[in-house]
């Protein structure tokens, strides 16, 4: 099936994902939860062949994000589990006025239609996409990286028997066979049969969706990520951020990629830094890449080098950091205002007004105080699982959830009013 066939045919179940019950919807994700436990082995298997393509042709980290295990698999199930027990946001009244003619307005909470998501070398994507679509009332068209595919069809396969099994059309989740490409394209320009679409993974992928995309497309996931450690920050509470943020899974869109750090504090704090990220740890020591003051303060060291022209706007993706100093919070807020992404940005601080002062002029999804940027996430938001994080400030904003997922149309009861 060509991937326009399958767009054509996914909107034929629009009326059917839209009028389940709130039963039928939790019924079939605990039994998608259920088939997907049991078929770790035929997902691992298929996962391994993936992964066994991909060593030597992406970095480390890189294959880690492809990688499944048998937690990883049980995580995925927990949180159709989430999901499922997570309010149903179809149908909910957001407001309700009644008009001097006599006329009740309601908005109303509806799905979107069909969803689409286009993403790279995370299979998990698969299931927390599947999962989402299905509890918000949406068909779900997956278009997954050639290195995944294999992960993403057995995850799809274990999936779909669970819509069976509860009684429902397989063909309320799908996935495209052509990885090419062509596919994607397919995809971005087929205006009438995509009700959204959602890139998720590098910004070569983002770029591409939001510059040729003739579908509503979410711009979502680079992630240039900051930390900025003010001069009143408790030192030992920063390292521990930092070393979460960078070093507790370089791959994903939240980990941090720059770390700042304010002039009263550098010659104390940025040794310490560079001890805690490169000196004492055994394997995967970050590289610093660091500004000219950082570079007087921590000299020439095996892991630290001059920061290139790019550096403080790369997602490194890898265990990178760039580094450099101001001179305060404005200063910081001012850097990352010229560097940032949108996503999720961090000051470390005992200083209530430091404090309030990047909380507000920051302009990212997600804006942390003293707590890791690598908490931008739909399951720590509480949202079961996410469908991507919204970097843009229309319909969606940081990570996407079920109320994401719906729309809003007006119903309006009357009793013969005429105008």
């Amino acid at each position: 099936m060509t991937t326009r066939e399958m767009l054509v045919e996914a909107n034929k179940y629009k009326s059917q994902a839209a009028m389940l019950s709130t039963e039928q919807k939790n019924a079939a994700l605990g039994a998608m939860a259920e088939e997907l436990l049991s078929s770790v082995p035929d997902i691992l298997a298929a996962n391994a062949a993936d992964v066994k393509a991909a060593e030597g042709r992406i970095s480390d980290v890189m294959v880690d994000r492809l990688r499944l295990t048998g937690d990883r698999i049980k995580g995925m199930a927990d949180g159709m589990l989430q999901v499922a027990a997570l309010p149903d946001p179809v149908g909910r009244v957001l407001d309700t006025v009644k008009r001097p003619s006599g006329i009740v307005v309601k908005k109303v909470s509806v799905p979107l239609g069909v969803v689409a998501i286009i993403y790279e070398s995370r299979p998990n994507v698969t299931s927390d996409a599947a999962a989402l679509c299905l509890k918000s009332g949406n068909v779900c068209v997956l278009r997954i990286g050639r290195e995944a595919y294999n992960s993403a069809a057995a995850i799809v396969r274990a999936m779909r028997r669970g819509l069976q099994r509860a009684g429902l059309a397989p063909q309320l989740i799908n996935l495209a066979e052509d990885t090419s490409r062509r596919s994607s394209a397919d995809i971005m320009t087929a205006a009438g049969l995509v009700d959204l679409l959602i890139p998720r993974g590098g910004a070569g992928l983002i770029n591409a969706c939001v510059q040729n995309a003739k579908v509503p497309c979410i711009q979502t996931g680079t992630g240039i990520c900051h930390v900025y450690v003010d001069a009143a920050a408790d030192q030992q509470m920063a390292l521990n951020i930092i070393e979460n943020a960078k070093c507790s899974r370089p791959s994903v869109c939240n980990a941090m990629e720059v770390c700042l750090v304010h002039a009263a504090i550098a010659e104390e704090f940025l040794p310490k830094l560079y001890k805690r990220l490169a000196e004492d740890r055994a394997e995967h020591k970050v590289t610093f890449r660091v500004d000219g003051r950082a570079y007087a303060i921590l000299g020439d060291r095996p892991c630290c080098v001059p920061a290139g022209e790019a550096d403080f706007d790369t997602e490194f993706l890898d265990y990178v950091m760039a580094v450099g100093i101001v001179d305060g919070v404005e200063q910081a807020v001012a850097h990352i205002a010229a560097h940032s992404t949108g996503h999720s940005d961090c000051i470390v601080t005992e200083d209530s007004a430091a404090a309030d002062y990047f909380a507000g002029a920051v302009d990212s999804a997600a804006v942390y105080v003293n707590a890791s940027t690598r908490f931008t996430d739909g399951g720590e938001f509480g949202l079961g699982c996410e469908m991507g994080i919204s970097t843009q400030k229309l319909h969606a904003r940081g990570p996407m959830g079920l109320s994401e997922l719906n729309t809003y149309k007006y119903v309006i009861t009357g009793e013969g009013q005429i105008r």
